[in-house]
């Protein structure tokens, strides 16, 4: 088993070279262990609480990998819920409704068909990332030097379909309006979780790569703009309201406005800010700091508490929790619940797009064009191999602006700002510039990337 699939939030790697089923064995069996050990402490009378869940994605060997990493967990003694082919979001709604102490989906997001993974969760579907568990995980797995082991215990297949269906649409305002949407499912899992969940609600849906056949018509990250093409070429032939495009395992998505337009997901939370203080008004909104100072601005303007955050499924998460924020968003198309576990859900995501469009007569376009007051660079990465090196450059350069270390290096002024922060896993810095002109925004990203040196294509 090699030893770099561990990232920083999940594990991952290429099929069968990197990641095959032998180390599915080993990472279900030190998966096991590690999350039932978190049990010292907790109510253990709870029928499901020393079980765990296990789904998987449709990669074409995912359902092989799942079986794997189901006979090691019961080889280490536990029990194993099967909930079968879902998008990621379930298994977060699964560990709650079931009470399990955690769960492992097999998925590899919205990497190329060639790759695989597992994303691990604990108690209350809290990420087990690298600070938080991962590591433990494989120094246990890493360890284990082979994949025999009596298989004490027992495993369940259940469907909750019907259950988690409920638990989405319970998040539905009211009446819904006749809209024409158009969804690309990017050949993954939303293919499979759209039709029976939204199918009755009046929506008129245009489906586009809803198949699994192993292959993606494109690649599932909706975050590349040319992932898109397909996806707004139907919006302006269809003369559809919106378009919506998910990612792989369907916990991220990215509007398209009615014109064929990207909405960057900071204008989306913005969007979603004054829905969501009239349903809680004083809460805290979480974003991460590469977000559009549109945000934050929205955020104090309708009366919410404004708390910034470093970028990361894991930090978004834990500041929601301990906020008791009602809601968060960040850049990558991740949006999250207070009340869903303060997990993060594409169809819950969709759910609150279609009571905010319900709710008014103006088209996409014309919601969002307020929020467009800022030009910015998205995100660029340049090819770094002494990372704080050049960081400390940054901070050296611009020190007249107001500085800070939340996540890499954000340097503030009155009309422009910018964030540099390292990749967890690459020698990479990425690098966010947003400024109130055009022309400010050139200069600015022109004088940076003079330091950094010329942008690599990722």
């Amino acid at each position: 088993m090699d030893p770099k699939i561990f990232k920083a939030y999940d594990i991952r790697g290429i099929y069968p070279d990197q990641l095959d089923e032998d180390a599915a064995w080993k990472i279900g069996n030190a998966s096991a262990t590690f999350l039932r050990s978190l049990l010292r402490g907790y109510d253990r009378g709870l029928a499901n609480r020393q079980s765990l869940c296990v789904g998987h994605d449709m990669r074409s060997h995912s359902q092989a990998l799942a079986e794997a990493l189901i006979k090691g967990m019961k080889a280490a003694g536990a029990n194993v819920i099967d909930i079968g082919m879902i998008d990621t979001p379930q298994m977060y709604f699964a560990i709650n409704h079931l009470g399990t102490c955690g769960g492992v989906q097999v998925t590899a997001s919205h990497n190329p068909a060639k790759y695989n993974g597992f994303k691990i969760s604990g108690l209350e579907a809290k990420p087990i990332g690298e600070d938080t568990g991962l590591k433990e995980i494989k120094h246990i797995a890493t360890a284990l030097l082979h994949t025999l082991g009596t298989e004490g215990g027992a495993v369940e297949k259940t469907d909750l379909t019907e259950a988690y269906k409920e638990h989405i649409l319970k998040f539905l305002a009211g009446k819904v309006k006749p809209l024409k949407v158009v969804i690309d499912a990017s050949n993954g899992m939303a293919g499979k979780m759209v039709p029976p969940i939204f199918e009755d609600l009046g929506v008129e849906i245009i489906k586009l790569n809803f198949e699994h056949k192993g292959v993606f018509k494109h690649e599932p990250n909706p975050l590349v703009e040319s992932n898109l093409s397909q996806l707004k070429s139907t919006i302006k032939k269809r003369k559809a309201d919106v378009g919506i495009c998910f990612d792989g395992d369907a916990d991220r998505l990215v509007m398209v406005d009615e014109k064929g337009e990207t909405i960057g997901c900071d204008i989306l939370t913005a969007l979603m800010v004054p829905y969501f203080l009239k349903k809680a008004p004083g809460s805290a909104i979480v974003y991460d700091l590469r977000s559009s100072w549109v945000v934050r601005e929205e955020i104090l303007k309708y009366g919410g508490v404004p708390r910034r955050e470093r970028v990361g499924h894991s930090f978004m998460k834990k500041t929601l929790r301990t906020a008791r924020a009602i809601f968060g968003g960040e850049l990558s198309g991740h949006f999250y619940y207070r009340d869903n576990f303060f997990a993060d859900s594409g169809m819950i995501t969709f759910v609150h797009m279609i009571n905010i469009l319900s709710s008014t007569d103006k088209p996409v376009s014309e919601l969002v064009k307020p929020l467009r007051r800022y030009f910015v660079s998205g995100e660029v990465n340049f090819a770094v191999e002494d990372k704080q090196a050049m960081m400390t450059e940054l901070k050296r350069k611009f020190s007249q602006g107001e500085a800070d270390d939340l996540d890499g290096i954000t340097v503030q002024f009155k009309d422009w700002w910018f964030n540099c922060r390292p990749s967890n896993t690459e020698p990479l810095l990425r690098l966010n510039v947003e400024a109130k002109s055009k022309e400010l925004l050139d200069k600015q990203f022109k004088e940076i990337e003079g330091i950094l040196g010329k942008p690599v294509e990722h």
